[in-house]
């Protein structure tokens, strides 16, 4: 028996649908998370040809990847997505490749809301070739509690569940180790962004794609309740009348195993760097 979805993933690819046309007035995070894993891919000292990126929803992971002299294939859980970076689409723990087709996988803001994450993990380390390289980021617990504080406010004794469930990188590294790949790292960060009230950043997070895509909707949020939680939301406000509100970031690398690799240091010596893990050197 498989376990139900979490997620809705015609919801979840129809809201990567509606987001595409007003994407680059709401892309800051996509944008942080991006540039980080591309900043780490500099640092690998291999060439790894053939790429693919998962989550496309504008063309900078696809052409920085090629200005880097890659071949590059695309896929989305959202059709429209799919269909102007020229990809695919399908959900992560479906992905339609045979095994060892890439060097190289760039899985960017998209893995928090697939249903079998760790079965997605495991189709990425399949689809690489031996010695192939998965980056990945994407926001994790700890996320959005202000936002979180103000809707279990503004709805009182019966709460529901706005803001789905989210994986810390203690969690998210057990994941890459379970899903057999070589010198598995994560790590985190947490990207602060100010707002002057609540509406604006429900606005960015469904312009962005991250609105609530649960498979069991939570009662719709009335004028009242969004009128409470507005005003709990303002109380954390700055003296500028902003409210800081956060951003976790997950980010993982590792390795598909390949006999060319160092052998992995006994267990607890803490002898591998994250840059020596890139490079895939102990």
């Amino acid at each position: 028996m498989t376990a139900p979805d979490i997620f809705d993933r015609s919801r979840r690819a129809q809201g990567r649908d509606r987001m595409i046309s007003r994407f680059a007035h709401h892309d800051f995070l996509y944008r942080a998370m991006l540039e980080e894993l591309l900043d780490r891919l500099a640092d690998v000292q291999r060439d790894l040809p053939e790429a693919l990126v998962i989550g496309c929803p504008d063309g900078s992971a696809k052409a920085a990847l090629e200005a880097m002299g890659k071949r590059v294939a695309c896929v989305d859980p959202g059709f429209v997505a799919a269909r102007g970076a020229n990809g695919v689409q399908a959900d992560e723990d479906a992905l339609p490749f045979a095994d060892d087709s890439f060097d190289l996988i760039i899985a960017c803001g998209t893995l928090d809301s697939v249903n079998d994450l760790p079965g997605a993990l495991i189709l990425m380390r399949r689809i690489l070739r031996p010695d192939g390289l998965m980056l990945a980021a994407f926001t994790g617990a700890g996320s959005l509690p202000r936002l979180k504080a103000a809707l279990l406010a503004g709805e009182g004794d019966r709460p529901g569940q706005h803001i789905h469930p989210q994986i810390d990188v203690r969690a998210a590294g057990d994941l890459l180790s379970r899903a057999g790949f070589a010198m598995p790292v994560a790590d985190g960060e947490t990207l602060v962004v100010r707002y002057g009230d609540m509406l604006r950043l429900m606005h960015d997070l469904r312009g962005m794609g991250a609105g609530n895509r649960l498979a069991e909707q939570p009662p719709l949020l009335n004028r009242e309740t969004l009128a409470r939680a507005g005003a709990h939301f303002a109380q954390a406000a700055d003296a500028d009348g902003r409210t800081a509100e956060q951003m976790a970031i997950v980010y993982l690398s590792g390795w598909k195993p390949d006999p060319s690799q160092a052998a992995p240091a006994r267990r607890g010596s803490a002898t591998m760097s994250l840059a020596a893990a890139l490079k895939g050197k102990a």
